[in-house]
């Protein structure tokens, strides 16, 4: 199954937290499953307004639904990786 990297731009004075995200990140992991859909990691950058998520996903659209079910936050760009060691 592909693997993606999803970023987020989170603007200024947003006043989202990496507690924000974690609990964005729970209920993705809640929503996953009816999508064929596995987020793996996050990551986020506060001071840039940033945030990445791993996915491993059958489909953009599907890792999208995700996101769009479980809290509405749908990334701004989502791009095919492949993992290194």
């Amino acid at each position: 199954m592909p693997l993606y990297m999803d970023i987020h731009t989170i603007g200024d004075g947003s006043g989202i937290t990496f507690d924000d995200v974690a609990k964005a990140h729970m209920a993705d992991l809640q929503t996953q499953d009816r999508y064929d859909v596995r987020y793996l990691r996050y990551w986020v950058n506060e001071t840039h307004g940033k945030v990445f998520c791993l996915v491993e996903a059958p489909s953009v659209d599907a890792a999208n639904a995700v996101h769009r079910e479980a809290h509405g936050l749908v990334a701004d760009e989502v791009i095919e990786v492949q993992e290194g060691s």
